[in-house]
């Protein structure tokens, strides 16, 4: 058997110049826009969406179980989002009625809760913290 092996490249790699040809996307018979350009702002789309991430969940619930059937629910928000900052205390009332449901009570209190901002090098990250105690009727 017989493969193409290196042999088949010819010239020079990596090729001087540029990767991208000096081209340009003609949108409209007088518009035209460079070919660097589009690649260019791919790329910073690219990067924000990695970063962002908007279909990730804006809040991480961490939760510990106690005695009395009582949880302690702890919630970190992403550090870099693009809204939702207000919206942890609907979060925490979303887990305690899915938490009230999976283990078949009618209702539940909330015993304490908190929301705040811990700051790091990174930058300050918000925050909601707090204790809630299944009840049946």
């Amino acid at each position: 058997m017989n493969y193409p092996g290196p042999s088949a490249l010819d010239g020079n790699f990596p090729a001087q110049g540029p990767i991208l040809p000096d081209t340009a996307l003609n949108l409209t018979k007088s518009v035209q826009v460079p070919l660097e350009k589009i690649v260019n702002w791919g790329l910073y789309a690219g990067a924000a969406w990695l970063i962002l991430d908007p279909l990730a969940p804006n809040w991480e619930i961490e939760q510990a179980s106690f005695p009395e059937r009582h949880f302690h629910l702890s919630l970190k928000m992403k550090r870099v989002y693009a809204g939702g900052a207000g919206e942890a205390r609907v979060v925490f009332h979303q887990r305690a009625k899915d938490l009230m449901r999976q283990n078949g009570f009618d209702s539940y209190a909330v015993v304490e809760y908190s929301e705040g901002l811990e700051s790091s090098i990174l930058g300050s990250q918000r925050v909601a913290r707090g204790v809630i105690q299944l009840v049946r009727n």
